[in-house]
């Protein structure tokens, strides 16, 4: 059984309870699921609208309730203000929990808040929960740590609520005290870890939701008021059987494509220019760990097969005095004009290889896009000059700090800023969305975002370069640091304020996925970057 047969009892469920129930529902409802146990305050509208919308995000199956989300989150800012939130609309107990949740997911569904709210819960340089506590919360200050990760440029309150949470955090985790005072959870120390370890930039949605999964405790978890108490519409096993079912799913999706991406590899001979198939495995994971939904395979599979391809060409381009003449083979091939027969190049030369491994491609790219009114012929030719486009680039470079279009470190690969741009076009252009791209392309905003976007590119596989040399520099290893999170910080500003404005917003997520992706993988250690692999693509989750 699939998730399709849990979905029509669950949104229902949730659409009802969360948004139109009243008191004696809420009450009786709470009592029948929780063996008599209810909450030690009521209302907990906001809060139990807030939590649920957060675990649905972090299971992975947000894309199934997104009417049902949006009915929360405009209800949570209704009853937002300007000191923040408590657990209900009419309390007058303002908390940094609820405050720092709702403020976390407003923020990333493209609300208007302002971190001021945060200015109460700050004394002396510390923060605290609520006033008056004789105990500092755990889960405040996680939840603190959380919301502090999506900040914008200039909100230094959220960098001083973020640096304070953070120490303490990794205090109570080396002393091995990671427990709560509002809920026994069944992995909290996991879920603190994670994202100490893991911050938004470097989060992958499909790794952030398999990680969840082992933590998520359902039924199970419990909630700490004046009594021990359930809330089940945040902590159920419905939830969880949903997303053990979606990710298995998804998984055995990706696992059919891995199959075929080792299958393309191999027919195309492209062994022969020292790539291997852990370096293809590689790519597919960061492709399938930001674009795993089973309906975006064409996204996804574009991702992965033209960084490959964008790897050996670089390489061969800088290391070949034939390079040249392959890219002229390939540029001046012609606009395609619906016959593409490269029968004439068969043989062993690694260049016949790479040009009809790249012709092969763009056919087989341009016939599975989502269709577009013009047709195949026309997305064949997008394509086609999005790559001329990427090798005049690539050809005429000249930045020493870059020998190639991608950087191996370990098990991580981070691409220049020509081939971060090289994977959205294509990426949008086979999901159907070039229109989108080019009217971002072509906009002043656009283009400031692409530059951005590219310098934090460039920094990222700079920081690899650096990162392989022994007598490296940790003043300069430093400063590169905070260029990459102020230039983070600045794309995520324009990206989340532009939240559903139409025509840009898709390509600059996009844009802002890739370069997530390289985030990652400059900054997750070699040993766990494998793990995550092996526990997204190959482990069942039971």
């Amino acid at each position: 059984m699939g998730p399709s047969s849990i979905l029509p009892r669950l949104q229902p469920m949730l659409s009802c309870k969360l948004v139109t129930r009243n008191a004696s529902n809420t009450s009786t409802e709470s009592s029948r699921n929780s063996t008599e146990e209810v909450p030690n305050v009521y209302p907990v509208d906001l809060f139990e609208r807030i939590w649920a919308v957060d675990r649905l995000e972090r299971l992975g199956i947000s894309r199934y309730f997104k009417q049902e989300i949006k009915q929360c989150l405009d209800y949570v800012h209704r009853h937002w203000t300007d000191e923040g939130i408590g657990w209900a609309r009419n309390s007058t107990v303002i908390d940094v929990d609820d405050t720092s949740m709702a403020f976390r997911l407003l923020r990333l569904h493209g609300y208007n808040v302002s971190p001021s709210v945060f200015e109460k819960f700050e004394k002396d340089g510390e923060f605290f929960c609520f006033v008056g506590q004789s105990t500092q919360a755990v889960t405040g200050m996680y939840n603190l740590n959380r919301a502090s990760q999506v900040r914008f440029p200039g909100e230094d309150l959220l960098q001083r609520a973020g640096r304070f949470s953070y120490e303490f955090l990794r205090e109570r985790e080396a002393h091995g005290t990671i427990r709560d005072k509002w809920i026994i959870a069944k992995d909290l120390p996991g879920e603190v870890k994670y994202t100490l370890d893991f911050p938004w930039y470097a989060s992958l949605p499909h790794v952030e939701a398999r990680v969840y999964l082992d933590q998520y405790g359902g039924d199970n978890d419990v909630w700490i008021g004046k009594t021990l108490y359930r809330m089940p519409l945040v902590n159920n096993n419905t939830y969880l059987e949903l997303a053990k079912r979606d990710f298995n799913r998804c998984q055995v999706q990706h696992q059919l494509e891995w199959h075929g991406l080792q299958k393309w590899f191999t027919e195309n001979g492209l062994e022969i220019f020292g790539a291997t198939l852990r370096d293809v495995l590689r790519v597919y994971f960061l492709a399938a760990a930001c674009i795993f939904e089973p309906s975006r395979a064409i996204e996804r599979l574009a991702w992965a097969k033209v960084s490959v391809l964008a790897n050996i060409i670089t390489k061969y381009l800088r290391s070949n005095f034939l390079g040249n003449e392959m890219m002229e083979r390939f540029m001046h091939g012609g606009i395609y004009e619906g016959n593409s027969n490269i029968s004439w190049r068969k043989g062993d030369a690694k260049e016949d290889i790479l040009v009809g491994a790249l012709e092969q491609l763009i056919d087989l790219l341009a016939q599975e896009a989502l269709p577009v009114g013009e047709g195949p012929t026309y997305i064949n030719n997008l394509l086609r000059c999005a790559w001329i486009e990427w090798m005049m680039q690539q050809k005429n470079r000249e930045d020493d700090t870059c020998i190639s279009g991608v950087v191996q470190a370990g098990p991580c690969m981070v691409h220049d800023k020509q081939t971060c741009l090289l994977l959205v076009k294509i990426i949008e252009i086979c999901g159907g969305r070039s229109g989108e791209a080019s009217s971002m392309i072509n906009t002043m905003d656009g283009f400031w975002f692409i530059q951005l976007a590219s310098s934090i590119c460039d920094n990222l596989h700079h920081k690899m370069l650096l990162s392989e040399d022994t007598k490296r520099s940790e003043a300069t290893m430093s400063h590169l640091d905070e260029k990459i999170e102020a230039g983070m910080q600045q794309l995520t500003q324009n990206v989340l304020r532009a939240h559903g404005d139409g025509a840009s917003s898709e390509p600059k997520r996009t844009l802002l996925s890739v370069v997530r992706s390289c985030y990652y993988a400059a900054n997750c250690p070699p040993h766990v970057f494998d793990g995550h692999v092996s526990k997204v693509i190959f482990e069942h989750v039971f």
